[in-house]
């Protein structure tokens, strides 16, 4: 069965006015049972978003809107497809209660969810490391090398994997080497396959999923999933479950690069 769980909306505040039944209607074409809309969440509410337009995650009035248009397109659509009501979260160091609040509160209107880690703490400034390269580059520079930004980011990763964040927490773990977006940019070989394997680990120790997102496969500056297609041999023997998404942001890139893994029978 093809499932995309990794799905944004005209509700992402730096995406498409796509309108959801143009998603739901290409997944059908495109022979997709199952889909999630994980549109970012609204970030906790004292944290302050660092990117130029502030537009991280939804702004929390538009928030019910959101959940009402998916429940209202899964109900028009249930004849032909699965549609599951769903959210990106950002995991960020120190707002842990704030994040726990938030899915307290919203996680009963949920059917799916995903963990993320876009934000990272570097000598108290919080940085999108994937918002783009010259970010990426500042990154590292505070961080004191390339290989010690990698080290911080899978270090958040598992933060998110341990922390307690209640019974709505997401098992799904948001592109877990996300860090690799501008790998071909900085064009430093970082040898990062222990931390990737034991990030695989402690994701199989605490009954989790990984989000197997295809959208790096589009980054210029990357050219490969997350994680990258040679540890999901290992991801299976451990017996973490594969969760394919393309992390659309429009309908042009709805199941984008899906044939790669579906061909390969690499999914749950």
């Amino acid at each position: 069965m093809k499932r995309d769980a990794h799905i944004h909306s005209p509700y992402c505040p730096h995406g498409t006015k796509d309108s959801l039944a143009a998603y739901v209607e290409k997944a059908i074409k495109s022979g997709f049972k199952d889909i999630s809309f994980t549109e970012h969440a609204p970030l906790p509410p004292s944290f302050t978003d660092t990117t130029p337009d502030k537009d991280s995650g939804m702004d929390l009035a538009a928030l019910s809107e959101y959940l009402d248009a998916v429940e209202r397109v899964k109900d028009i659509y249930k004849k032909d497809i699965r549609i599951r009501t769903g959210l990106e979260i950002d995991f960020i160091e120190g707002y842990e209660h704030e994040i726990k609040n938030f899915l307290d509160q919203w996680g009963p209107r949920l059917d799916d969810s995903i963990l993320s880690v876009h934000f990272l703490k570097l000598e108290g400034r919080y940085m999108c490391i994937d918002f783009s390269k010259e970010v990426f580059f500042d990154a590292a520079k505070i961080a004191g090398s390339t290989q010690n930004l990698y080290d911080r980011y899978y270090d958040a990763v598992e933060a998110s994997v341990l922390a307690d964040l209640g019974s709505y927490k997401p098992k799904r773990i948001g592109h877990p080497t996300l860090v690799h977006k501008f790998q071909l940019d900085h064009g430093e070989k970082i040898d990062d396959q222990a931390r990737i394997k034991g990030l695989l680990r402690n994701i199989a120790d605490n009954s989790c999923e990984i989000d197997l997102n295809s959208a790096g496969l589009s980054k210029p500056g990357c050219r490969e999933s997350y994680p990258p297609e040679v540890y999901l041999p290992y991801a299976i023997s451990l017996g973490i479950p594969l969760i394919f998404g393309s992390d659309a942001h429009n309908v042009a890139g709805l199941h984008k690069h899906q044939e790669k893994f579906y061909n390969e029978s690499t999914m749950n």
